[in-house]
C-alpha cells in the first residue's frame, strides 16, 4: 500500500477525556537510540526533529514521551520541545512517572508518592508547558498503586495534570485507580501473539467503560524486536499468518499488526515509535488498512495460540 501521502487521521479517533486523537500516534522512545532509549548508540538529532515534524505533518496529534526516555546524549522530551513547540492547539502529549533513572542513566527504585510531583514538574520543564495533557502511572511491581495513584490525582485537583492514566496493571488494579480518579487510558504491553495472562480481559473492561486502551510493543511481537514478519524471530505460526495477510495488500509485516492491533476496538489506539521517516510514514499509513473479517479471523487464531 502507498505510505506517503496517508494522513493518521485514516485510523479514525478517540477521545482521552476531553482531547479528541487520532487512533495511531507516535512513541517517542526510540528517538533518543536504537532499540530502546537506554541501549545503542545516540540518535541524529536533525533526524529525530525531522522525523516528529513530519509526523505532525501526517496528522498525528498523540504523543507518548517521558522524562525518562533520554540516552547519553538524547532526551525525548527535550527533542519534542525543540522540535514543536509553539505546540499545536489540538496535540496531545501523554508523559508517564514511577520508573527513576539518575542522570547517568542508572536504574533507581520506584519513585515514592511524595517523589511524583517533582517527576511530573521535571516532564513539565523539559517540554515548557504549565501542564500536562495526560499523565500515566507507571507501576513497577507493586501490589497497590492507591498511594501513587493517589499523589497524581492530588496534582491534578492542583491543575498540573489534565488526565490520568495507568500503565502495566491488572483489573484489580484498574478498579483501583478508577475509585480515586477517572482513568482515561490504559498501557499496556500488548500485541499479536503476545499478550500477558488477564490482558483480554482487561481490554475488554476498557472498552466496555469508554477507557482507551494503547499499547505498547504492538509491532516487535514477544522478543521485543522485529523479526521478517514484523514480530520477535520465532514466531512461527504467528509470522507466516502476518506475511500471508501483508502479501495480500501489498502492506508490510508491521502495518499488519497494526491494523490488527486497531481491530480490536474502537477505544484501542497506536503509539509505534521509530527514527525513520520512512517507517513513521509506513507506521501512520497502517491505520488506513483494513483487514476483511477472514484475515482477522486468522490472525485471532494464531494470537489465541501464543498466548
Amino acid at each position: 500500500m502507498t505510505s506517503e501521502m496517508i494522513n493518521a487521521a485514516a485510523s479514525g479517533v478517540w477521545r482521552l477525556g476531553d482531547l479528541d486523537v487520532h487512533r495511531i500516534g507516535f512513541g517517542a522512545m526510540r528517538l533518543t537510540g536504537s532499540a530502546a532509549f537506554h541501549l545503542g548508540t545516540p540518535s541524529d538529532r536533525d533526524r529525530s526533529i525531522a522525523v516528529l515534524r513530519r509526523a505532525i505533518e501526517l496528522g498525528v496529534n498523540h504523543i507518548d514521551t517521558a522524562a525518562f526516555y533520554f540516552s547519553s546524549l538524547r532526551s525525548a522530551n527535550e527533542l519534542i520541545n525543540s522540535a514543536l513547540a509553539p505546540y499545536p492547539d489540538d496535540l496531545v502529549i501523554v508523559t508517564k512517572v514511577g520508573p527513576y533513572r539518575d542522570y547517568a542513566g542508572e536504574w533507581g527504585t520506584a519513585a515514592r508518592p511524595d517523589q511524583l510531583r517533582s517527576h511530573v514538574e521535571e516532564n513539565l520543564r523539559q517540554l515548557g508547558r504549565d501542564h500536562l495533557d495526560v499523565v500515566n502511572l507507571r507501576r513497577m511491581g507493586q501490589d497497590s498503586i492507591a498511594e501513587h495513584f493517589g499523589a497524581l490525582a492530588e496534582l491534578r485537583e492542583a491543575g498540573l495534570i489534565r488526565h490520568l492514566g495507568v500503565s502495566d496493571v491488572d483489573p484489580g488494579q484498574l478498579a483501583e485507580a478508577r475509585a480515586i480518579a477517572p482513568v482515561v487510558c490504559v498501557q499496556n504491553r500488548y500485541g499479536l501473539g503476545s499478550t500477558a495472562p488477564g490482558t483480554d480481559e482487561l481490554l475488554r473492561i476498557c472498552g466496555e467503560s469508554g477507557i482507551a486502551f494503547v499499547p505498547f510493543f504492538a509491532i516487535a511481537g514477544k522478543g521485543g524486536a522485529r523479526g521478517p514478519g514484523g514480530g520477535a524471530a520465532g514466531e512461527g505460526g504467528t509470522e507466516s499468518a502476518v506475511l500471508a495477510v501483508a502479501q495480500a495488500h501489498g502492506a508490510t509485516p508491521a502495518q499488519v499488526r497494526l491494523a490488527w492491533t486497531l481491530r480490536q476496538g474502537p477505544h484501542v489506539l497506536a503509539i509505534p515509535g521509530t527514527g525513520d521517516p520512512d517507517h513513521l510514514a509506513e507506521n501512520v499509513a497502517a491505520g488506513a488498512l483494513r483487514l476483511t473479517d477472514d484475515e482477522t479471523a486468522r490472525l485471532d487464531a494464531v494470537h489465541r495460540a501464543g498466548e
